[in-house]
Parts: structure tokens; sequence; C-alpha cells
């Protein structure tokens, strides 16, 4: 059965191209289009897609708006269309914690070298997303340290409430799998192991897991921590200036030199690579220009790669949320040398692809709900 997707946005021409690339697909139907946010609110109740494609900016409600409304009434996974741009970086971010599963750059030549690369990302995009029944569960504030900031929407005197007022949490949840990979199988007591530092490395759906987790920490976090989502390079200083807004730890996006210190996560820039060199007493960061040939730009297979190197056993490493299976060999070496390997269960993943990859491999020795993955990280992290 073809999955049904409603295409909104202000565009008409952008609205054509979408649906054009969707329906050249003969597992996905476009159902409907939508000018605006209000429409596509009404239409998401009535025709009740599987998917919605939703532009940012657009008259009378605009996209952000709109995810919260649908996600209030008719929940449905949504992929939201942005500018690569800082204040588009920032009002994207608004999108996935009001509830969207995931997005893309509005101009496809931003994201592949050619047109059918780019209708093959979307299509794919789409069908991952689609696999997952989206429930809105509660809106939480931040039990931030640091004034919250604003986007860029909500400074342009959008109808948004700001971060302060709360945040949607959405997880994606499905039917019971078949087999028990990726259910939760939490850990017990803390293992007891000296750890030199926590590596967290996701994609799809990791803004807000990662926002989850981090703003349960508390100030004196004993581990330096090492981020490395799946972003483009004008998204990543937004994210981690907005991270550090809500969080009691310091978060920053990772520069070359940095030392690690404790209580401080480094974000791993978007378009580039970030490795690890020197000792686990004296641990230093090296940023470099993303090679063509790897496709992920951050990878975690490479940050991990080089984590083995320096910190050996001494790392607790978790997979979140993600498509694909970036992490996986990163992980095996970890493992390798007696790492800790956590992945997140497939009941709380927006997409279950990396955690799947660690799971199914036999390199992750618990797959964690997200709810759950903060306290299990805390527990381990303090209890040596």
């Amino acid at each position: 059965m073809a999955i049904k997707v409603l295409v909104v946005d202000d565009s008409s021409f952008f609205r054509r191209r979408v649906a054009e690339i969707l329906d050249s697909d003969p597992g996905i139907e476009v159902i409907a289009t939508a000018t605006n946010g209000r429409e596509a609110v009404d239409k998401a109740r009535t025709l009740r897609p599987d998917v919605i494609t939703m532009d940012i900016e657009m008259p009378i409600m605009d996209g952000i708006t709109a995810v919260r409304s649908i996600m209030a009434q008719s929940p449905v996974p949504v992929l939201m269309f942005s500018s690569l741009t800082y204040n588009g970086a920032r009002a994207t971010l608004d999108a996935l914690e009001a509830g969207a599963a995931d997005f893309l750059p509005k101009r496809f030549e931003d994201i592949a070298n050619d047109h059918k690369q780019a209708a093959t990302l979307l299509q794919q995009r789409v069908k991952a997303i689609a696999s997952r029944r989206v429930t809105k569960v509660s809106r939480f504030s931040g039990n931030a340290a640091k004034p919250a900031l604003r986007s860029g929407v909500a400074e342009r005197g959008s109808t948004l409430s700001g971060l302060d007022a709360g945040v949607s949490k959405v997880v994606a949840t499905a039917a019971a799998p078949a087999s028990t990979v990726g259910q939760a199988k939490l850990p017990g007591r803390a293992s007891g192991k000296r750890y030199k530092a926590l590596l967290i490395g996701t994609s799809t759906g990791g803004p807000v897991a990662l926002q989850n987790i981090l703003t349960q920490f508390p100030s004196d976090y004993p581990l330096p921590i090492i981020l490395v989502q799946h972003m483009p390079a004008a998204f990543t200083p937004a994210f981690a200036q907005r991270l550090n807004g809500l969080c009691k730890i310091e978060v920053k996006e990772a520069e070359s030199g940095d030392r690690l210190r404790p209580g401080t996560a480094y974000l791993a820039p978007g378009g580039k690579q970030m490795l690890l060199e020197g000792t686990g007493a004296a641990a230093r960061l090296v940023i470099r220009d993303g090679d063509e040939k790897i496709n992920y730009k951050p990878s975690v297979d490479i940050t991990f790669g080089s984590a083995s190197r320096i910190f050996g056993g001494d790392a607790l490493a978790v997979i979140l949320t993600g498509m694909g299976a970036d992490g996986r060999e990163g992980c095996r070496m970890l493992q390798r040398h007696g790492a800790t390997i956590w992945a997140q269960d497939a009941a709380s993943c927006v997409v279950y692809g990396m955690p799947q990859a660690v799971t199914v491999a036999g390199i992750s020795s618990h797959s964690i709900p997200l709810a759950k993955m903060s306290e299990s990280i805390l527990r381990e992290s303090y209890l040596h």
C-alpha cells in the first residue's frame, strides 16, 4: 500500500516539484497539497496522510505553528523543508521541538550533486519516517540554569512560544517488533567502570533526543561529552547555542585544539570531521574538512574510531535514533577495546536505523528507551 503524503508550501512551483518527485516512486502517493499552515492542519485532520512535507515560512499560518497544531490534533510524521541559514537553522530546530520528525534543505542542490540523487534522498526520507506512528506525549520545561534562547522566527514576532514556555516532546511508536531486537533492556546496577568520556552519535530525531538527555545532566557532570549529530554546517552553531542555553552543562560547537573538560559537551561541526588526538588525560579535538568519499559529515564512525585509540575501554558510547548504520564500525572498534556500548530502543526512535545496526551486530549491550537514557547514563557515569 502506497504511503499517502500531504505536500504543504506556499510556492506552487515547489509544491509541483515535490509532488512530482514523490509520485514518481510507486510506493508513495501525494493525496493533496496545501498552500499554508491552516490548510495543512485542516487537511491533516480530514485526509489522515501518512506523512506531511512542510515549509516553514508561509502566510496565514507558519509551518512551526502548523506542526504544533497537527501534533495536538492528528499526529503524523512531518518532514520540514528549511533554508541553510543561521535563522533557518533555528527555525528548523523549533519545528523539530514542535514535533517534526526530520528536515531537508529546500534547495535540493544543497543536498545532492544531481536531480536524481536529490529525488532519491527525498523519497528515502519520506519512507523512513512513514514507518513510525508519531504520538504527542507531553510538554516539558527544561530545568535550565541558563536563559533560554529564542529562535529567529520568534524574534520576528511570530505567535510561537519561546523555549522558556516549554518544548513539545514527541516520540515515535510502532507495533511491537516480531523479535526481541531493539526492545528495552535496561542496565541494572552501574558496572563500576571508570570512564574518561561519554560519546553520543545520532541522526534523524537526534536534536530532540539530545535535548531530552542533556537537559537532565547536572552542572558537575564528571565526564567530557562528544556529540556527533548528522547536521548541515549552517545548523550546528545554532544547535550548540540552543543546547547551551537550555542545559546546566556547557555545550559548544567543537573547534580544533579544544581540550576535553568534564561537564562540557563538544558538538561536531556540520560538514566537517571531528577526531581526537593525544592521550586520555590530555585529549584534544581536531576538526578536518570532510572527505567527499565519506557520506556523513560529521561521521560517527570516524569520531568514535579515533576515540577508541584515545580512551580504549574507558568510554561509554551511546547510539541514538537515526537512518543508516553510521556508528556501527566506530562502536565495533570501541567494543574491541572493552568500551561500553548502548543503543536507543526501537519503540522510542524516530528512525530505528543506527541503533538497530549496532544492536543486530551484537555490539550494544543494552537497548534503552529515550525516557530512561539520561537516568541510565548518569547512574553509569557517577557510580564508579
